[in-house]
């Protein structure tokens, strides 16, 4: 592994990119007046490769984008030209029926025909309230405006234009030299809660994980989606907050080329440089969406190592994550270390309770599966850091996995409780 690249998490992160264009609006979708709507356009068709979520009740979007993305041509399920993703904040389009699909592939011709561009160009995407029709003449006045509104510092505001229940936007951006070529790579993401994303090639009531990177390198389609897949399951797939997989996870990615770099293709450093920062960029968005998840006071990061292998480390990190009982001690900074093992022991990985270690920070609370003395106002101060860090070795092998969380408070059953009214 390389050394990691500085990301920069500044406002305007997705038109920091060179050849990329954005713009956020306001058009009544939220009932809130904030913007609602965001495009972003690239000075070019770009390769193009994504991947959905794997619910069953896939919302429409999910369903055109697929399509769209087959019908690509380029060999694969999930990749494709694309020139421009349009998002709508408000209303998730998903639970819809035949009128949703319809809606959603209105939304793209709607998008194309304002910014000139030829049909099946434009990626959608949507995120809010589920089982409502989605309004389609405010949608059309939002994409009518946005498209008068691209620039290249319009980053920003199509950041804050995909939140939901969000406080903050969540951007990040790097730029790297690949053999004397600096290559520019940068996303923006929205998650607050409905957050457990289960993300898989194209083969509740409310929010969604969505994330738009782009790049200017050039790249091809299978090395892209390549790439992409690597990312997502060590980044966006290893957050939750609530355990909910939502009907509209999706996450795409543009490489428009610009840079003028040899095409990056697996098996070379180059390529192996820019995969590494591109799950930079993707890691450095889910840990902010964990951060900001409905209610949170504190970022949890666990990480499970000495599993028979990775895949366990990933389940047994995922129960701990996932379990109500040690989110809510978090929050309370109680550390009770019990409800760690139980999540571990249920969680389908192999474990032999002689063999286990705990630790929460640098503080030993298990070795060898028998409890340690230890400090507990220390143990209590380290629960009321802003990052909270578990750690259990399970003593069986080399699987390992780290997964973020956050706690969970009383503002997280007041937010959800009333969400919808």
């Amino acid at each position: 592994m390389r050394e990691p690249h500085r990301i920069e998490a500044s406002p305007g992160a997705i038109t920091r990119v060179p050849g990329f264009r954005a713009a956020g609006v306001a058009c009544g979708l939220k009932e809130s007046a904030q913007p609602d709507l965001a495009l972003v356009v690239c000075d070019r068709p770009a390769t193009a490769a994504a991947m959905f979520t794997t619910n069953a009740f896939k919302a429409a979007p999910v369903l055109y984008d697929q399509a769209l993305l087959a019908r690509g041509g380029a060999g694969r399920d999930a990749t494709s030209t694309i020139q421009a993703v349009v998002i709508n904040a408000g209303n998730a389009n998903a639970c819809t029926g035949a009128q949703g699909l319809r809606d959603a592939e209105h939304m793209a011709r709607l998008a194309e025909a304002a910014l000139g561009l030829p049909a099946r160009s434009v990626f959608v995407m949507s995120t809010g309230i589920i089982g409502q029709p989605m309004p389609m003449a405010k949608a059309a006045a939002g994409i009518e405006a946005a498209a008068k509104e691209l620039s290249t510092a319009g980053g920003a505001q199509a950041a804050r234009a995909i939140m939901t229940t969000d406080l903050v936007p969540k951007e990040a951006s790097l730029r790297l030299d690949l053999g004397g070529v600096i290559i520019s790579l940068a996303g923006m993401a929205k998650g607050s809660g409905m957050i457990h994303p289960s993300l898989a090639s194209a083969t509740a009531p409310h929010a969604t994980m969505l994330a738009v990177l782009v790049t200017d390198a050039a790249i091809s389609a299978p090395a892209l989606d390549a790439a992409l897949a690597g990312a997502v399951g060590a980044s966006f797939n290893r957050i939750t907050v609530d355990g909910d997989t939502s009907t509209n996870d999706t996450v795409v990615a543009l490489a428009s080329g610009k840079a003028g770099n040899p095409p990056l293709e697996p098996g070379t450093s180059a390529y192996a440089s820019f995969a590494q920062a591109l799950g930079e960029v993707c890691t450095s968005l889910a840990k902010q969406i964990a951060r900001d998840g409905e209610g949170a006071t504190r970022l949890v990061e666990i990480l499970v190592q000495g599993a028979a292998n990775d895949a366990e480390a990933e389940l047994a990190a995922k129960a701990v994550a996932t379990s109500p009982l040690v989110k809510t001690a978090i929050f309370g900074a109680d550390p009770n270390w019990g409800r760690v093992l139980a999540a571990i022991g249920r969680s389908g990985a192999r474990v032999d309770p002689g063999r286990v270690n705990l630790w929460l920070g640098p503080i030993q609370l298990v070795g060898a599966g028998e409890p340690l003395p230890f400090d507990p106002a220390a143990a209590r101060a380290a629960l009321q850091e802003a990052e909270v860090r578990l750690t259990g070795d399970l003593g069986l092998g080399l699987g390992q996995a780290m997964v973020w969380t956050c706690d969970l408070s009383y503002k997280y059953v007041e937010i959800n409780a009333e969400y919808h009214t």
